[in-house]
């Protein structure tokens, strides 16, 4: 059995309640850690990603033993002691360099995990450019480009496109205001097609956007690169446990939207909505009234004997 901790006091209780499972959860908290062995350019790249997720993000500065794929032990203990779900873990080996470990838990367990490995030639920290910054809190819009992360086979990519999604979402807004939307995030995989087997690199670039007059009502929109500037090659994966991963994506009850029957979105967000009628007598259809069409008495008068004569007929035979 799992061992079950009483609060001493109210201030205990309260930080307990703050981590117990809620219908609608808080903003994931995200801890860079690093390694023995720990390149500057991995450090530099962990800052930059820090100061993009601030402030739902917390940083040690000290060594840790640790190995992510070979022992997850230390991971789960620094989840459960800091309240934190995502990570974002730093190393430097002779076979594996420059690498950077993005870590997901449920429950303080881990739950899959994906290694990108920075290219050092190309990487470009955000204090390299000389350009206004966005505003800390700020979230950025995310925009994926490559045919890689749309593939149906869940594999490295549609991995790295969860991962970031959960990287740069923040708190869930009904309403967004426009000057919030302050910089994009461009994640683009390269189109490898007849180069062998090398997997194509993932290209991470960060823009700021600015609105100018453009003498009409909708303004024109610029973009300029902020940094950081980073090259990403896919290395280990580690994907989550099919019963593990059901389970965290359970909705609680009454957060989900109602379905209604017969009604469907298409493609295009309009709605549609399905019909069912019965067996139509055209016979009974109200028309036109004109009087050329109506039919006089000695007409219905004469139809009706034709009928009698025929029924008689029929009980000779």
């Amino acid at each position: 059995m799992l061992r079950q901790v009483k609060p001493r006091n109210a201030r205990s209780k309260r930080a307990l309640e703050k981590r117990e499972p809620k219908a609608i959860e808080n903003p994931k908290t995200c801890l860079f850690l690093r390694g023995n062995n720990c390149s500057q350019v991995v450090q530099d790249a962990m800052n930059d990603f820090f100061s993009m997720r601030q402030p739902l993000s917390k940083k040690f500065t000290k060594k840790n033993p640790i190995h992510p794929f070979e022992d997850a032990a230390s991971i789960e203990f620094f989840s459960e002691k800091n309240d934190a779900s995502l990570f974002v873990f730093g190393s430097t080996q002779k076979k594996r360099p420059h690498a950077l470990t993005f870590i997901r838990t449920f429950g303080h367990k881990v739950l899959d995990m994906l290694e990108l490995y920075l290219d050092q030639e190309s990487y470009r920290s955000i204090t390299q450019f000389k350009t206004k910054k966005f505003a800390i809190g700020m979230r950025p819009m995310v925009l994926f480009a490559g045919s890689a992360f749309e593939s149906p086979v869940p594999n490295e990519y549609t991995l790295a496109k969860s991962f970031f999604m959960d990287f740069f979402r923040g708190d869930t807004a009904d309403k967004i205001d426009v000057e919030g939307l302050q910089y994009i995030v461009s994640i683009a995989a390269e189109d490898t097609a007849g180069e062998g087997d090398a997997k194509p690199a993932i290209h991470l670039r960060v823009y700021l956007i600015s609105t100018k007059r453009s003498g009409q009502k909708l303004p024109r929109v610029e973009v300029e690169e902020i940094g950081p500037r980073m090259d990403l090659r896919v290395g280990r994966m580690r994907e989550a446990d099919e019963a593990m991963l059901k389970e965290a994506m359970r909705k609680a009850r009454g957060t989900e939207e109602k379905t209604k029957k017969n009604v469907s979105m298409d493609s295009m967000g309009d709605k549609l909505g399905r019909v069912h009628l019965g067996k139509q007598d055209l016979s009974q259809m109200q028309t036109r009234k004109m009087k050329g069409l109506k039919r006089s008495r000695d007409d219905a008068a004469e139809a009706d004997d034709v009928v009698e004569v025929d029924d008689s007929k029929r009980a000779k035979k």
